[in-house]
């Protein structure tokens, strides 16, 4: 994996948690609205959507460098519009980096000692 594909997918991956944070608060928010007078939908809506778009702006990049086939991406964004589906993208993305890691660095191991 180069440099440009692990940074799209790093960059991916920090944003997958907190767009996944912003929807729990904007349903929690949704539910106050109608059930007291409490209303931060405006301002929690306009922070997930802007979450929201940077996901999608970075799932198109990481699609792109990582060379998904169509099923991985489309998961990708259907984790992106689950209510936690944020933190399952964050998971496989960290153990997709850290398994590229130990695949560089097996192959750097067998090509110093060869």
């Amino acid at each position: 994996m180069d440099i440009k594909t692990a940074s799209a997918l790093h960059r991916l991956r920090l944003v997958s948690a907190p767009e996944a944070v912003s929807f729990l608060l904007l349903l929690v928010c949704s539910v106050l609205k109608r059930t007291t007078e409490f209303n931060a939908v405006p301002a929690m809506g306009m922070i997930h959507g802007l979450l929201f778009i940077l996901y999608v702006i970075f799932w198109l990049l990481a699609w792109n460098r990582a060379k998904w086939s169509f099923g991985t991406g489309v998961l990708y964004f259907v984790l992106s519009v689950l209510p936690t589906g944020g933190f399952f993208a964050d998971r496989k993305l960290r153990r997709a980096a850290s398994d590229a890691v130990i695949a560089s660095r097996a192959r750097n191991a067998g090509t110093v000692n060869a």
